[in-house]
């Protein structure tokens, strides 16, 4: 089954590709800017598809991501610190973000027959993001099917959708994911904070896992403390 990949160079999606291509499926990994904070996530997606040897995509959606103002992630607001669960963290909700991106995966694996557009979607994700909910994704597959249909046969693949971060973490060391490879950090700073709720959220999984983080922080150890405090909430 040929699959296209939405790939952010995160640590989610990096570890999609690795699994994807381990079974033989991988065709394209698709990228999109949208204006956020930084680009380095950028850089890493298209180091993973130099290192999976498949076409990268990059699609240009700056003037889309201007328009969906309100987040940190797009605008000039302070990304919080903090467990990845606090409140606090629905600030880098970019809305109906995924739903944008998966329609243009779509269009871009009918155009090159593709079989399935995978997307790493997973359950720590589900307080914060709405269209990372199953609910989304099933209805979203609906509705492209009959969008394509007549025309492609393109079927929604979220593997992660029922799992945590920590699964993620252990089905990506199965298949050889290159850890340091990957960038999760939303301040984009010559190192990954330690302190964002995404960074908190990577290190917490690697300990539950049991598999050592390769990853360089500013602060490696601020994550205990608010796992702490988020508990104690």
């Amino acid at each position: 089954m040929k699959t296209i990949v939405i790939c952010s160079g995160g640590l989610d999606s990096v570890s999609l590709a690795h699994v994807v291509a381990n079974d033989g499926n991988l065709s394209r990994l698709v990228s999109f800017d949208y204006g956020q904070r930084h680009r380095k996530e950028l850089d890493y997606a298209a180091a993973c598809a130099v290192r999976l040897g498949v076409p990268h995509h990059i699609i240009d959606m700056r003037q889309i991501g201007a328009a969906l103002s309100g987040s940190a992630l797009t605008d000039d607001i302070d990304v919080p610190d903090g467990h990845y669960a606090e409140e606090t963290m629905k600030i880098t909700v970019v809305p109906n973000r995924n739903a944008i991106m998966l329609t243009i995966a779509y269009g871009i694996a009918a155009a090159n027959s593709d079989d399935a557009v995978a997307t790493a979607v997973h359950g720590g994700d589900h307080f914060i993001y709405p269209d990372c909910r199953p609910a989304f994704t099933e209805s979203f597959d609906r509705m492209q099917r009959a969008a394509l249909d007549g025309y492609a046969d393109v079927t929604l693949s979220t593997p992660f959708v029922h799992l945590s971060k920590a699964d993620i973490v252990t089905e990506g060391a199965r298949v050889g994911t290159p850890f340091a490879e990957t960038w999760s950090c939303y301040k984009g700073g010559e190192k990954q904070c330690g302190r964002c709720g995404t960074c908190v959220e990577r290190r917490e999984a690697f300990h539950l896992a049991g598999v050592e983080d390769p990853t360089e922080y500013e602060d490696p150890d601020f994550w205990q403390a608010a796992i702490a405090a988020h508990e104690g909430n």
